[in-house]
């Protein structure tokens, strides 16, 4: 069965439905959350993961293949360290929260919510944590460890459903997330930049399992503001085991998700031509995608799908934003490079919402023409 498709609080996906078209629906990962309030401004992201569409195989549709992705081998190495980390009720997860923690840590049952009485909804599965959630937290089953646990959190006006690897049970007094990844851990210290990458989706799954405890009056400070991440020791598959702290992460994401705007409203100015179908023509795909207002910046080509066509976009249009963000926040009110050098060199006249862009400009020309030796 597919993964059940974000829909509206309360209510079932109708206009994004009919958008993804023939397509199965993508799920609405944590991955896709930090992608999307790493620039919120974006519209055409929130739309497209709001209707759950491939973003890869629709940018390959357009002939724009996007150039990053895990490779089979690193798939299936993460596949086989998860596997080991499992194995034995949790014993290295259990281990490791022993050395971390320094207390002691007792053994614990498993629920598995990989399916609910042969149920694989997303849905399903999340009602099922749910009410886990209250049963544990209420002290009824004090040391029960959620496997492949479902929660729920919404984003752009819709609801994400999120599977975090594992939620331990009461340990201290407090719940911790548990993400396990296959990156290696090499004299102690893993590669920054995933870990980084690491902590940021963690905080969608504790701030999700924090809103979850709250919907059910429970105390949401039971659960941790660190996680636990679980990776390989050096060359070898022994796991060992970092507690990170995420508050950081949680303020700039409760921030950052407050910020998006309403993917129903975006899609609502769509014309009713546009399809996101995959089985449809290139071009019309591509007139559809080009109706969806985006917010590059070189940034997105690290983590978005889409970004190598909005890239193109932005360069044909001379978009300030393809030089960054810090040139387009430097140009208020102007849309175009090529506008802003024909009123620098007096060809246009600036508006008066460009005057202060304006006169910015000719400030830092200014000071170019000295540093350069040259008249003012």
């Amino acid at each position: 069965m597919p993964p059940s498709h974000p829909g509206r609080p309360g209510g079932q996906p109708d206009r994004f439905a009919q958008l993804r078209g023939s397509g199965d629906p993508q799920a609405f990962t944590a991955r896709k959350i930090t992608a999307l309030t790493a620039n919120p401004a974006c519209g055409r992201r929130a739309v497209l993961d709001a209707a759950g569409v491939d973003k890869a195989a629709l940018a390959t549709r357009i002939g724009h293949q996007p150039r990053f992705g895990q490779s089979p081998f690193a798939l299936a190495r993460e596949r086989s360290f998860e596997s080991l980390v499992r194995w034995g009720g949790y014993a290295e997860m259990i281990r490791l929260l022993r050395e971390r923690l320094a207390i002691p840590v007792e053994e614990a049952a498993v629920a598995d919510l990989n399916d609910v009485a042969g149920n694989t909804s997303l849905a399903v599965r999340e009602g099922e944590t749910r009410r886990l959630i209250e049963h544990v937290a209420a002290g009824d089953a004090a040391r029960l460890i959620l496997d492949h646990p479902v929660l729920s959190l919404e984003v752009a006006g819709r609801i994400a459903y999120l599977e975090p690897e594992a939620l331990t049970h009461r340990v201290g007094g407090r719940f911790y997330v548990v993400e396990i990844r296959s990156f290696a851990a090499i004299d102690g210290q893993a590669d920054p930049v995933a870990v980084a990458q690491t902590a940021k989706q963690a905080a969608v799954h504790v701030l999700a399992l924090r809103r979850a405890f709250a919907a059910a009056g429970l105390d949401s400070g039971q659960v941790a503001h660190e996680f636990l991440l679980i990776c390989p020791k050096d060359f070898a598959n022994r796991p060992c085991g970092h507690l990170i702290d995420v508050r950081q992460e949680l303020d700039a994401l409760s921030f950052q998700l407050g910020r998006i705007r309403r993917a129903d409203d975006i899609a609502a100015l769509l014309p009713a031509t546009a399809t996101f179908d995959l089985d449809a023509e290139p071009d019309r795909l591509g007139s559809s995608v080009a109706a969806l207002e985006a917010s590059y910046v070189p940034g997105c080509l690290s983590f978005c799908e889409m970004a190598r066509y909005c890239r193109d976009e932005a360069a044909a249009c001379a978009s300030p934003a393809r030089l960054g963000s810090g040139v387009r926040d430097s140009l208020p009110g102007i849309d175009s490079t090529r506008t802003a050098l024909a009123h620098l060199d007096g060809t246009t006249a600036p508006g008066p919402a460009e005057a202060d862009a304006v006169d910015l400009l000719r400030a830092a020309d200014r000071l170019r023409r000295l540093r350069r030796g040259g008249a003012a």
